[in-house]
């Protein structure tokens, strides 16, 4: 498990510990927030699809589901500490976020579910910005000068990205029909998919 944060809290968990947690059983919902194709492609055993625009906009109402301990996943954790900060703002405390993603977990030994291949969203969000760089360096040479402000449009876009831990592109990319599942989660399944926490709390005892 990783260092706790400056309040004291510990808020991320590392491939390992979620194994050793997955194989014991314990009282534990695992949350993956990645788009619905992403899921398909390669998930966690037992894990529930959530993706990461439907629970920011429905966070309060998923938090009233969850009254067990929750792991956040993702890729490579960006997106899953992006969630757990929007239910912590719900009232749920007890929220993880996985560092290294559900790939980190594969290679750690966890029992995952493979599907069709896919690439992941942050490698296709890497490849079109740049992309789009290459592009505008190339235009501003050979076509306009103008066309380097692509370039740097990209530049800025991605420091923004940064400093506000968002990334426009991401969205954008993913409603691509190459990136759409054959079912996408609503909010009525989302909620409905995940056990009451009675049950979990009973399923755990």
């Amino acid at each position: 498990m990783t260092p706790p944060s400056p309040n004291g809290t510990i808020t991320s968990l590392t491939p390992d510990t979620l194994r050793r947690w997955v194989a014991e059983h314990q009282d534990l919902l695992v949350i993956d927030v990645r788009s619905a194709a992403e899921f398909e492609s390669l998930h966690i055993r037992g894990s529930y699809n959530i993706p990461l625009p439907l629970l920011s906009e429905h966070s309060d109402e998923l938090a009233a589901r969850l009254g067990s301990r929750v792991v956040l996943v993702c890729q490579s954790g960006i997106r899953a500490e992006q969630a757990r900060q929007r239910l912590a703002k719900s009232g749920i405390a007890t929220a993880y976020a996985l560092t290294g993603g559900v790939p980190g977990f594969a290679a750690a030994g966890g029992h995952v579910v493979k599907g069709k291949n896919r690439w992941d969203l942050e490698r296709q969000v890497r490849l079109a910005a740049g992309s789009l760089v290459v592009l505008g360096l190339a235009g501003g040479k050979f076509v306009s000068p103008k066309l380097r402000m692509l370039a740097g449009a990209i530049g800025a876009g991605l420091s923004f990205s940064a400093a506000t831990n968002t990334c426009a592109m991401g969205k954008a990319i993913s409603a691509m029909p190459w990136n759409q599942a054959a079912t996408e989660p609503t909010r009525e399944s989302a909620i409905q998919q995940l056990p009451t926490a009675d049950a979990t709390r009973t399923t755990a005892a």
